[in-house]
């Protein structure tokens, strides 16, 4: 059951243009010049209830301008959206109730409360009744680890706590999606790594629609099963993230130390990345060169330690935008 429906997005926007100096600043007030980009383009995909989806691209893809469409802040130039049954641009108060939000670099929780304050504030905007909303703060309270800080002004809590407290925040009135907008910006390894626990759970016990978008590969990595890439207003993939890998690894890294140099320029299938002393990395195209014909080239005898790894997702994304660049 499709829960979010996209069918030929779009969304144009008409902006001003200004020539250099004084006399463009005169002109651009009496003659004014526009010119239209296109933010969105012609873009469809639908998500599943229940489906861990990230929706990446570079700075610029129309990410952020998709989403505000998605939960109604913007309305399309053209196109159709459905987000839980819901035209979002024109029921966008319907659709409040229905959907949940957190933007990494921006605070919905009133910072000189308390996060009980602030869920028993959030509870009151959806309506909740108050023994309801008790209930569901201590559901939360428990689920997030949220005991010790609870009782503290937002304003005093951690970076990691906050992001916490705005997960648990944009959850009190139980959405069948979420959407969140670098929800792990900012965060050390271990806070972030808490953060990705918190979000499979909600997914997993509350069967929450997840709707990511993330510069932060290990996000994409280990919540998603799915990834859809835009850029430059167009969806240039839609596919599972077991697909992405599968399509793009035929590449091997290889990090070798040797006892004594060998020479493997030139060699099909074999780009030497670094060559210094006696240690040598290789990027391998394994469907040109089998590894272990390169390892018969580096010769076992000469082999002090090798690591043998794939290429980093984030260097996948990063070759599926130049492969795509207009």
């Amino acid at each position: 059951m499709s829960i979010i429906e996209v069918k030929n997005l779009n969304k144009n926007f008409r902006i001003k243009e200004k020539e250099k100096g004084i006399k463009g600043s005169i002109k651009s007030i009496i003659k004014p010049m526009y010119k239209e980009i296109k933010a969105v383009e012609n873009i469809n995909f639908t998500v599943e209830k229940g489906e861990v989806v990230a929706f990446i691209g570079p700075n610029g893809a129309g990410k952020s301008t998709t989403i505000k469409m998605l939960t109604g802040i913007l309305y399309p130039t053209s196109g159709e959206i459905t987000v839980n049954g819901i035209n979002p641009s024109k029921q966008r108060k319907k659709l409040a109730y229905k959907i949940g939000t957190v933007f990494g670099q921006k605070e919905q929780l009133w910072m000189h409360l308390t996060p009980y304050d602030n869920f028993k504030f959030f509870g009151a905007i959806y309506d909740i009744p108050n023994k309801e909303i008790e209930s569901r703060i201590e559901e939360l309270k428990i689920t997030f680890e949220l005991q010790d800080f609870i009782n503290t002004p937002v304003r005093n809590l951690s970076l990691g706590q906050r992001i916490r407290c705005e997960i648990a925040a944009s959850l009190i009135h139980k959405p069948e999606i979420l959407f969140l907008d670098e929800p792990t910006i900012g965060l050390d390894p271990v806070v972030k790594e808490n953060i990705r626990k918190l979000i499979k759970k909600m997914n997993k016990e509350y069967n929450t629609t997840i709707f990511l978008t993330s510069h932060d590969i290990g996000d994409i990595e280990k919540l998603c099963k799915r990834v859809i890439i835009v850029n430059k207003g167009k969806i240039i993939m839609d596919d599972t993230m077991n697909n992405l890998k599968y399509n793009y690894l035929n590449k091997k890294i290889i990090e070798v130390k040797l006892k004594e140099k060998v020479n493997l320029k030139g060699e099909e299938g074999i780009t030497v990345l670094k060559d210094k002393g006696n240690s040598l990395k290789v990027e391998i195209d394994s469907t040109k060169k089998q590894i272990a014909d390169v390892i018969k080239l580096l010769d076992t005898d000469k082999i002090i330690d090798i690591n043998i790894s794939n290429i980093p997702l984030e260097d996948i994304i990063t070759s599926i935008y130049k492969e795509n660049k207009q």
